[in-house]
């Protein structure tokens, strides 16, 4: 997008709403992937008896691909009149999409940012219930089982407000800006929901030890046996 606006002069419009469409396909993915993943973590927990029985790998693999193809509908917003070609007053920040249009987008995603917070609440809920379950079953690891609760509450706070640090202030800006505002504005609240992207594997990384396993299968072909031993609790997901 940078390149098609800056670099290329003066820019076709076919490249100009290509470049937009592209990067509406991939923030409309960045945002869907953590809608998925807080949802998959979700039934996960609520349905804990027959989830692995029913995320069979061709089911994840629709999912992943229904998910992309909506959002690369998402990208083709532009093309199909989405645009403010016709009217430069009409633009947004996120020329060429008119400002009504980067409205609706803004406001869909608060909308499924307050999804995700309500579906990581009720994963909370249903941790805590879990851990208390299991103390009252097993007094005797209920220090382990609180400590596992505390570990995975960490992890979901700092995935959820890292994500809102990274984009609530770009789509408030869509809202409340215009074209008119300094391009530099727009290019400043735009990176750090890019860097999201690059930040989460890092969390994931570290906190999640499904894909410590991974990691350490991928880079040495072995796994350290702190893992293997180590149950499953509810800081995994």
């Amino acid at each position: 997008n940078f390149a098609v606006r800056y670099l290329l002069r003066p820019p076709s419009e076919a490249a100009e709403l290509g470049a937009a469409g592209l990067l509406l396909a991939a923030f409309s993915a960045s945002v869907c992937s953590l809608l998925a993943i807080t949802v998959d973590r979700y039934l996960s927990l609520y349905n804990a008896l027959t989830y692995h029985s029913e995320r069979t790998l061709g089911f994840t693999c629709a999912m992943v691909l229904l998910m992309w193809l909506l959002c690369l509908g998402v990208g083709l917003l532009p093309l199909l009149g989405w645009n403010c070609l016709r009217d430069q007053s009409a633009c947004s920040i996120l020329r060429p999409v008119t400002k009504d249009n980067a409205a609706v987008l803004a406001v869909t995603f608060l909308l499924l940012f307050a999804l995700m917070m309500q579906l990581y609440l009720q994963i909370c809920k249903i941790a805590f219930r879990h851990a208390q379950q299991i103390a009252v079953q097993h007094q005797f690891i209920a220090t382990a089982q609180a400590t596992s609760t505390r570990k995975g509450l960490s992890t979901l706070s700092l995935i959820l407000g890292t994500f809102a640090l990274c984009w609530i202030p770009f789509a408030i800006y869509s809202l409340v800006a215009d074209s008119s505002y300094p391009v530099v504005y727009t290019y400043s609240l735009a990176l750090p929901a890019t860097c999201n992207s690059l930040i989460n594997p890092i969390i994931y990384a570290f906190r999640n030890p499904d894909i410590q396993k991974s990691l350490w299968l991928a880079c040495c072909g072995c796994v350290p046996s702190t893992f293997s031993s180590r149950p499953r609790t509810s800081s995994d997901v």
